[in-house]
């Protein structure tokens, strides 16, 4: 599902009525009318209902709800956050339309406390204050109004976006209104999907308005991966495949202390559908990870007796990934000065398709321009909000401030894929692509979940997925697969080898 700026949608909304001669009051008394139908079927038993709106195009489409919910019977009342001379346009025209007995104009701060009582008896409260153009933190009497909609207790209907939710980033602007349904037109937008904004938005619902299909489809946007669009992207198999069609791939991982992080990122490969999978370890951890992976191959490599990987490793490792089709490396390997000289020089030579996490990308942290020099066209990093800090040396703030820019922007300078982790995982392409996932819950908070979705990624990419794809899918079945685990167990005590074990049955849903 593609999702799209307020900015972008309004650029829509203008092409629409130039190019294509559909007038601007069209398009508002269609959405108005989408809304009334959402209405009326989510509340078929409601009666009476109240428009809280402002004095913009989100009022006028609010004016043309209260109509039409007064048309089919309703009772509806209108309250405008503006005196009667501050509207003008096609919101001017469908507030003339409007039975004058049933509008109150209330636009002076301190005005809407004589009205409690309506928003009190309403079934139904319609939220058309401010819409996708907000910019600045709402207050006067548009703050008023959201903290009296939000004290009422009454389910809520958001007019294309809760009021106070900025559009572009789902940032609350000061204070917002939480809806139990939203109804928005022609394609969602960032702030219905991501954190906070998602959380005021209740269930969303999208409406066609009369864009021409030409139209959206032409439109710069985000993809939204649900399960929808993630069974789409999943390559069904042929039935007389073998274990040599899906890939062999190469995971480099594990330290003393941390063999748990190796054999998860390999366990998970193999339930990701990897038809051969090698796990390169240090030489003394070899016997622990031959008795935690059993369907994993392992490949001891020289440690000193250290139980680390340096650069005595190196030989061995490139010896390793000879006719491998992905490699991963870092989960588990220890944050040292030895360690992270040889994860910079894997970078520098290896040609497959590389997947860095956890202790690899503390390596890249000291030396990110390493990344200059690497071989592969296909390299994948997935770090979590903390990583991504040291990677770029911005704050974790100012990190999850503006995920989907510093994603798209660390991706593009350095020609990597991104997979910036967290609520609503970002996932970024070279070319500027970007992705939301629409997948997982709080139970993904514990140890080990990186290295499930470490070797879901190289899997993928082994059995042949285009890197930007792979990504996206990875993300999302890691998701899923947690919250099948939800369903069946809770969110709390989640383990990340819950999540590894329904893999399987996360794929066998999208199939």
């Amino acid at each position: 599902m593609k999702i799209v700026t307020g900015e972008t949608m309004q650029g829509l909304d203008r092409r629409v009525i130039d190019e294509f001669g559909i007038p601007g009051l069209q398009l508002m008394e269609n959405a108005g009318r989408g809304c009334a139908v959402a209405i009326t079927e989510a509340f078929p038993a409601a009666a009476r209902a109240v428009v809280v709106a402002g004095k913009g195009n989100n009022g006028g489409d609010g004016y043309v709800i209260a109509r039409l919910l007064r048309e089919s019977g309703w009772e509806v009342r209108t309250i405008v956050l503006a005196a009667r001379a501050e509207i003008g346009g096609d919101a001017l025209t469908n507030l003339q339309r409007l039975n004058p007995e049933s509008l109150i104009f209330s636009p002076a701060p301190g005005g809407l406390l004589p009205y409690r009582q309506i928003l009190d008896e309403a079934t139904v409260i319609v939220d058309s204050l401010l819409g996708t153009g907000l910019k600045n933190p709402v207050s006067a009497v548009y703050a008023e109004a959201i903290t009296l909609i939000n004290g009422s207790g009454k389910p809520v209907v958001a007019v294309d976006i809760p009021s106070g939710i900025a559009a572009g980033s789902g940032e609350v602007l000061g204070v917002a209104v939480r809806a139990a349904m939203t109804v928005t037109f022609g394609l969602a937008k960032i702030g219905h999907v991501v954190y906070p904004g998602c959380e005021y938005c209740g269930s969303l619902k999208i409406v066609d308005i009369g864009i021409p299909a030409e139209v959206s489809s032409s439109a710069e946007g985000v993809d939204f991966v649900d399960s929808v669009t993630a069974s789409r992207l999943l390559i069904r198999r042929e039935r007389r495949a073998h274990k040599g069609a899906f890939g062999h791939c190469l995971i480099i991982a594990g330290s003393t202390g941390k063999t748990g992080a190796a054999a998860m990122a390999a366990n998970s490969a193999v339930r990701a559908g990897s038809g051969l999978v090698s796990l390169a370890v240090p030489v003394v951890l070899n016997p622990i990870l031959e008795v935690k992976t059993t369907e994993a191959m392992t490949i001891p490599l020289p440690d000193d007796g250290q139980g680390f990987l340096g650069s005595t490793a190196l030989p061995a490792i490139v010896g390793a990934w000879e006719g491998k089709d992905s490699i991963a490396i870092g989960p588990g390997m220890s944050w040292n000065t030895a360690t992270a000289e040889l994860v910079r020089q894997v970078i520098r030579l290896v040609t497959a398709p590389l997947v860095v996490d956890a202790d690899g990308l503390n390596a890249l942290s000291e030396e990110v321009e390493a990344l200059a020099n690497k071989k592969s066209p296909t390299v994948v990093l997935t770090p979590h909000p903390g990583e991504m800090a040291r990677l770029t040396g911005a704050s974790i703030a100012e990190i999850e401030a503006d995920r989907l820019g510093v994603a798209r922007a660390f991706s593009v300078r350095y020609g990597v894929y991104v997979i910036l982790k967290g609520a609503r995982t970002v996932v970024a392409a070279p070319d500027g692509r970007l992705s939301i996932n629409g997948s997982g819950n709080p139970g993904m908070a514990s140890g080990g979940m990186g290295d499930v979705l470490t070797g879901i990624v190289t899997s993928l990419l082994g059995q042949g997925y285009e890197p930007f794809t792979a990504c996206q899918l990875a993300v999302f079945i890691h998701g899923y697969a947690a919250d099948l685990v939800a369903g069946e167990k809770g969110e709390i005590g989640m383990s990340a080898v819950d999540v590894q074990e329904h893999l399987p049955v996360a794929f066998r849903s999208l199939n």
